[in-house]
């Protein structure tokens, strides 16, 4: 830490030095003579420094502006430009059925049974249509040329991008009774279409190989990554089959998916393990404008939410005009209806968005001839008019429903009106945690030991099991940059309570303080204090516990903060092995193992097993678990939002089934100590 200082201070006075520089009189100059280097300059720049760009070579210069990166999301988004122009024939009502192959050497087939990409000329180009859709941006029947009616990837440049970015490119058409077939290398022609043989099928296979040039990171394909996006969009097709098979694996791991049923079984699929107030889901499905709309719904007993709406299948994350109209008439219809069945008296205020949604897990996809995505990621849908739409459309036959269905509309109300007092108890306990002073943390259980930087980049917030391994942490620390929450045994598990009862828990309010986010509406990830949140806990089942309290109440109610890359978990070491004077810290008992097997036997090596972070001094918790130059922290993001809401509802809710079924599937991979 000292060592630290003492480069600042070193910057501190280069910094000074190098400002002193700029004022020397030897190189002041006057503005006749600037002028002059100038003109001179000038003249050096004319049309040979002018770049062009020819082709496909934009995206081989700059391929995260066409896939976003070239790390593991940016590889496997190769796959899902092709599947894409897939599904089109699928929605266009062509193609019946769609193969995703990971080939032993780690490139990807997509097979589908569509119309075939066409292979006459295409009269801009003069070249045959099929090359001119691989080697050409923004080529494709998806402008206005009557080929699809409606399109999920409407940049046109999918399969032009993916070729660009693959070692090698071959497609494979069949089509009138013919197959025909064109080779690519990095975007380049490296033969003509040429007819192979004959068919009696139709469709189009597209074999890449991705370029190691481009994707330095990792060429290595995901099945799991790969597998939820297929079964994501077998759920959004209904009817459509996709299939996907990796060839890698010894016994050639497949899945394949195909839903009758659409996103209402998606509702059935999220919430497989939860208590539903009502067996059947609601589902409707109508169009309006040329726009399609479906959307389908489910309560639970539980206290989330859980919404997802997609465009032309691509995941809004953001959501967007759709997502607020259904929103809307979700809200607006429970409200009339409640009042006019007298079930909300006339003095009693309406119930909010927040009261209707609770529990509720909702799926809204639509499907739009022209949608309009906010920004090239395509996280939010734009089009003003489908908000209208979905809201007339849910609305109508949302309130059919409940008129029809006097018993589960009365669950609904009933749910909405238990929210909503929960909703207003945890305003009058927030308001009394806000009559506190800021962090008046003498107030608190916690008791926070802040560090002094007010810079949230650089600042860290430790939360650690216990005063034994917080009195060390706060010794040992940097007071600097790093500030300790010690919390007291093991927090509420947040899965099963209600508002109010969270907000009454000393140990969470103590951590929203902290962090200085606020709370649910009033959440902005902007006011956070700390950039990283360590939770740092013994390598036990008790630590293990609380790390998955603390990890669902972050998921349930700060889940901003883990979107954005700011929570980590600390990985202290287990054993100390101290021979001589040398001690080498070891987080396995396999790298124990063979470490011992590398040292001499004699002195005979003194070996310590960290039972907790408590057993751990100040300096030797700083050395191994706190020091950004040796520590190993894991970070925390969540790939899958369905799949963790899944597995947080399996192991902290009311089911206790599914649970014992989960540990004995995995407790092989279990290392504890008895």
């Amino acid at each position: 830490m000292a060592n630290n200082a003492n480069e600042n201070n070193n910057n501190e006075n280069e910094m000074l030095t190098n400002e002193e520089a700029l004022v020397q009189p030897e190189d002041l100059v006057s503005e006749e003579e600037k002028m002059a280097k100038k003109r001179e300059l000038a003249k050096d720049y004319d049309a040979s420094q002018i770049q062009v760009l020819e082709g496909l070579e934009a995206v081989r210069k700059r391929p995260g502006m066409y896939i976003g990166s070239t790390s593991a999301s940016g590889l496997h988004h190769l796959v899902w430009e092709i599947v894409d122009n897939s599904i089109d024939e699928a929605l266009a009502g062509f193609a019946g059925h769609i193969q995703v192959t990971i080939e032993k050497d780690n490139s990807i087939t997509v097979v589908d049974d569509g119309r075939g990409i066409p292979v006459d000329i295409q009269s801009n180009t003069g070249r045959p249509a099929v090359e001119t859709v691989f080697t050409v941006l923004h080529a494709g029947g998806k402008f206005g040329g009557g080929g699809y009616k409606v399109s999920g990837g409407l940049h046109g440049v999918g399969a032009s991008v993916v070729n660009a970015l693959s070692e090698w490119l071959h497609v494979y058409v069949h089509k009138n009774g013919r197959i025909y077939h064109q080779e690519f290398r990095q975007g380049a022609i490296v033969s003509d279409v040429e007819q192979t043989g004959d068919t009696d099928t139709h469709g189009t296979v597209v074999h890449f190989k991705p370029d190691a040039e481009i994707f330095t990171e990792t060429t290595t394909f995901e099945f799991e990554v790969l597998n939820r996006r297929v079964r994501e969009l077998a759920f959004l097709n209904k009817g459509l089959r996709i299939s996907l098979m990796d060839a890698r694996s010894e016994n050639q791991e497949t899945a394949s998916y195909h839903y009758e049923g659409g996103i209402k079984e998606y509702i059935e699929y999220m919430n497989k393990d939860k208590d539903v107030l009502f067996e059947q889901p609601i589902y409707l499905e109508d169009e309006q404008d040329g726009i399609e709309v479906e959307v389908a719904l489910q309560y639970t007993d539980g206290f989330h939410s859980n919404i997802l709406s997609f465009a032309n299948n691509i995941h809004t994350f953001e959501g967007g005009m759709h997502e607020s109209g259904a929103k809307t008439a979700l809200t607006r219809v429970i409200n009339n209806y409640a009042r006019s069945q007298k079930l909300i008296k006339e003095n009693e205020d309406n119930l909010t968005g927040e009261d209707v949604r609770e529990g509720i897990t909702l799926i809204v996809s639509i499907r739009h001839p022209d949608p309009q995505f906010e920004g090239q990621t395509k996280m939010k849908l734009g089009n003003s008019e489908v908000r209208t739409i979905t809201d007339n459309l849910f609305a109508t036959h949302f309130e059919k429903f409940l008129l029809e269905n006097p018993q589960i509309a009365r669950r609904i109300v009933d749910k909405g009106t238990v929210a909503s007092k929960a909703r207003l108890a945890a305003k009058r306990a927030r308001e009394m945690t806000r009559k506190k002073s800021g962090l008046e943390i003498s107030n608190l259980p916690g008791k926070l030991a802040d560090c002094s930087s007010r810079n949230p980049e650089e600042s860290e917030l430790f939360i650690v099991e216990g005063n034994s391994a917080g009195g060390s942490a706060k010794q040992g620390r940097s007071r600097h940059f790093q500030a300790i929450l010690p919390i007291r045994g093991k927090i509420l598990n947040v899965e099963k309570a209600s508002m109010d009862r969270i907000l009454a828990n000393e140990e969470i309010r103590s951590l929203f303080t902290a962090m200085g986010t606020g709370w649910q509406n009033d959440f902005d990830i902007t006011k956070a204090r700390y950039h990283k949140l360590v939770i740092m806990t013994d390598a036990d089942v008790d630590g293990a516990h609380i790390r998955a309290l603390l990890l669902t109440l972050i998921y349930r109610y700060m889940r901003p903060i883990l979107d954005a890359g700011y929570v980590y978990i600390a990985v202290p070491p287990l054993y100390q092995v101290r021979q001589g004077k040398k001690i080498v810290y070891l987080d396995t008992d396999k790298q124990l193992e063979e470490y011992l097997q590398t040292i001499p036997a004699t002195p005979k090596p003194a070996i310590q097993r960290y039972k907790g972070l408590g057993e751990m001094d100040a300096e030797q918790l700083w050395e191994t678990t706190m020091d950004p130059t040796n520590r190993t922290l894991l970070q925390v993001n969540v790939d899958d939002a369905v799949e963790a809401d899944k597995i947080i509802n399996m192991l902290m809710g009311d089911h206790v089934e599914p649970r014992r079924d989960f540990i004995e599937e995995n407790a092989t991979y279990a290392n504890i100590d008895l």
